[in-house]
């Protein structure tokens, strides 16, 4: 099924991805509404943040995020992890799910103990989990109506976009499937800004009052500010929780930002935590490579975005899989490809190597003189390695590649060397 809104592709392209208390810090900054609370590094800090939240029990319908839990609590703590859903995790501790409704100040000093400093496992994780390191602790709201809002780029229609929908509290990917005629769409541009025209027929769309409605607006008012100001590529409320009393306010949020706007944003961009990160991805970046850990065998060295994606698309057309997306730039040096190998060298999942290089500005000679710089540097290269050479000097580096007789499997065609790479994955134990 088509996406409901064509953003731009997460996977090959770096965002800045904020934790929820950084974006609930950030709400409350642009005036939106959120509910009491803050984050903490300790299980003595969750104590006294839910102490000071208060002991009294308080009946609660939020009760969504959390499988198994009964209705009724005093908080809410939520592990912070910048990778897939805290549904139906797993932690190293025993405990089950990222997400906790806890009663008393006592019970939560107990459940962050648990959590604190120990791994989640999600299903975006592809090496044994993430450490938590903090939580973000928050009173519980009494919802009626749990909705998903979310200000986004249309990538076909090149504008800012609004999505909302009633049937929030699960996925975007679920409400997809499981409800994709609640998901309303409404374009804007920045000069023009949220009209009030834009709020008329969204509150007509959505049937509510005149008072929602003038409390909904306080909301995407605040999500423009920070679209804009901060240079966002996608803010998500999910839930945006309609309370009893009509207002809104914003439960558990999810903001990226450009990276084209880390000089010009360098306050938020502080706020970036790479403990969370793929270790592999943050030294690729060092090095000007573009680094994405899959989970598959085959470990790609590739020049341009666009290469690199259809090298992944010709290994899984030929029924393997790719370990890594890398993109070693249009204007990859000896350096940065040296780098590259020694990144992919190391990972103990990588059956065989498919360097697939088209040489426009990148020249080939150079690209082959860094495969024979990094078997001489790095050691004997320890799997099997396929290389594509076409265009600048091709011809040169295919020569040295032969010369150098490190028992290379070169190919010409494009197809034939992604099907070359996943047959010596396959029989490499």
């Amino acid at each position: 099924m088509k996406h409901p809104y064509q953003c731009l592709p997460k996977e090959h392209r770096r965002w800045l991805s904020l934790h929820e208390y950084q974006s609930q810090e950030l709400l409350k900054t642009y005036n939106a509404p959120i509910l009491r609370g803050g984050a903490a590094s300790t299980a003595e800090e969750v104590k006294s943040l839910v102490h000071s939240l208060g002991e009294t029990l308080r009946a609660s319908q939020y009760i969504s995020l959390v499988a198994d839990m009964p209705a009724g609590g005093n908080a809410i703590i939520k592990s912070q992890v910048l990778r897939g859903s805290r549904k139906g995790t797993m932690f190293t501790s025993g405990l089950k799910g990222g997400v906790q409704i806890v009663q008393t100040a006592k019970q939560a000093q107990d459940v962050a103990s648990k959590m604190l400093g120990h791994k989640l496992q999600t299903e975006k994780d592809v090496d044994g989990g993430t450490i938590v390191n903090k939580v973000y602790v928050s009173e519980l709201a009494e919802l009626i109506d749990e909705w998903y809002l979310a200000m986004t780029i249309h990538r076909e229609a090149y504008t800012p976009m609004l999505v909302i929908s009633k049937a929030g509290g699960y996925s975007l990917e679920k409400i997809t499937r499981g409800h994709p005629d609640t998901l309303l769409r409404y374009h804007f541009s920045v000069s023009e800004g949220i009209t009030p025209d834009m709020i008329s027929q969204l509150s007509l769309d959505l049937g509510i009052s005149s008072a929602e409605a003038e409390d909904l607006e306080r909301v995407v008012h605040g999500l423009y500010k920070i679209f804009t100001e901060r240079e966002a590529t996608h803010l998500e409320i999910n839930p945006l929780a309609r309370l009893s009393d009509g207002s809104f306010t914003c439960v558990s949020t999810d903001f990226t930002f450009d990276d084209a706007a880390a000089k010009r944003q360098k306050e938020l961009f502080n706020l970036r935590d790479v403990e969370q990160e793929v270790p592999e991805e943050v030294e690729a970046e060092k090095h000007g490579l573009v680094y994405v850990k899959m989970d598959g065998n085959i470990g790609n060295v590739v020049n341009g975005a666009g290469l690199a994606m259809a090298t992944n698309d010709a290994i899984g057309l030929y029924g393997g899989r790719s370990a890594n997306f890398l993109d070693g730039g249009g204007q990859a040096t000896k350096q940065t490809m040296l780098q590259a190998f020694a990144i992919i060298m190391r990972d103990a999942r990588v059956k065989t190597i498919l360097v697939n290089i088209y040489g426009g500005i990148t020249n080939c000679a150079m690209i082959a003189d860094s495969i024979i710089g990094a078997a001489e540097e790095l050691g004997p290269l320890r799997v099997p390695v396929v290389v594509r050479l076409q265009g600048t000097n091709s011809s040169e580096g295919l020569k040295l590649l032969e010369e150098a007789n490190l028992g290379l499997y070169v190919e010409a065609g494009f197809g034939d060397a992604a099907k070359k790479a996943v047959e010596l994955a396959a029989a490499t134990k």
